[in-house]
């Protein structure tokens, strides 16, 4: 069941203030390193063009913690993650600039989900996804 919240001041199709991130070779070797994450098509250029790719490649959970950052800004102290997917669909390297744009799909009580999509500078989706939070609504007469 949806519902509109405006006293909320969440409502079904609102628009979740969008992130922007450039991704470098650094942030890829540093992405590398805390997750132990040895695959040469994060740091080898040489390496990655023998899989045909134009450079070094985003790592596919770099693309799920940038969607999840996004959310857990805009949700703050106001609530809770209860579930979170996503999909890698199309590779970025560094240097590409990507948004993060999300909006509020469904409202049921205190859960609410978000529509999340990554896009390229050209407009291309490298990663949709959805979270869904539990919102810490005032109670009644507090």
């Amino acid at each position: 069941m949806n519902e509109i919240v405006g006293q909320k001041g969440i409502a079904v199709g609102a628009e979740i203030p969008p992130l922007e991130v450039r991704p470098t070779a650094v942030t890829l070797f540093r992405f590398s390193a805390v997750t132990w994450n040895p695959h040469r098509i994060h740091y080898d250029e040489s390496y990655a063009a023998t899989e045909e790719y134009p450079g070094v490649l985003v790592h596919g959970h770099l693309h799920g913690a940038w969607l999840l950052a996004m959310v857990r800004r805009w949700l703050g102290e106001r609530g809770r993650l209860e579930h979170f997917s996503w999909q890698n669909r199309h590779f970025s390297t560094p240097g590409d600039t990507l948004t993060i744009t999300g909006r509020v799909g469904a409202i049921a009580g205190d859960l609410v989900t978000v529509e999340l999509t990554e896009t390229n500078q050209d407009g291309v989706v490298c990663a949709p996804g959805t979270a869904l939070v539990r919102l810490n609504w005032p109670q009644e007469g507090s």
